[in-house]
């Protein structure tokens, strides 16, 4: 006999009110999906982009994020998975920016080399006559 999910007794006795009629429970408004706890995510931060602890942060709190949602305390679970996303999101950038910006300075730098370069050749290619220095 399957025991995994807890089935109603047909047999069982529906309460009723005074006047004979049955309770009715109504859900209102759509129901939530279940809490994300980015652990995929937080894991590859861990192994690829751990700058600062900031991945080991993210698992930590994805795992936790898990367990409150086998708990079955989905209010914690939302909260612990939204900072495992910060801490994520964060090592992400913290990753991403910094190579970036060397990127943007190296290529900068490189014009603004190759225009000096340019510049002194035209300096160092001027021929001067003899009368230049009567």
């Amino acid at each position: 006999m399957d025991t995994a999910y807890p089935r109603e007794d047909p047999r069982a006795p529906t309460p009723r009110t005074a006047d004979g009629a049955a309770h009715t429970a109504v859900a209102l408004g759509a129901p939530r999906p279940p809490p994300r706890d980015h652990l995929i995510w937080s894991v590859f931060s861990t192994l690829y982009l751990n700058l600062c602890c900031l991945g080991f942060l993210a698992l930590a709190y994805s795992i936790k994020a898990r367990d409150q949602k086998v708990a079955g305390d989905l209010e914690e679970a939302r909260r612990l998975g939204s900072k495992a996303k910060c801490y994520n999101i964060l090592a992400t950038m913290w990753a991403l920016v910094p190579p970036l910006l060397l990127l943007a300075l190296v290529v900068t730098g490189a014009l603004h080399l190759s225009r000096l370069a340019k510049d002194s050749a035209a300096f160092f290619s001027t021929s001067f006559d003899d009368s230049d220095y009567d």
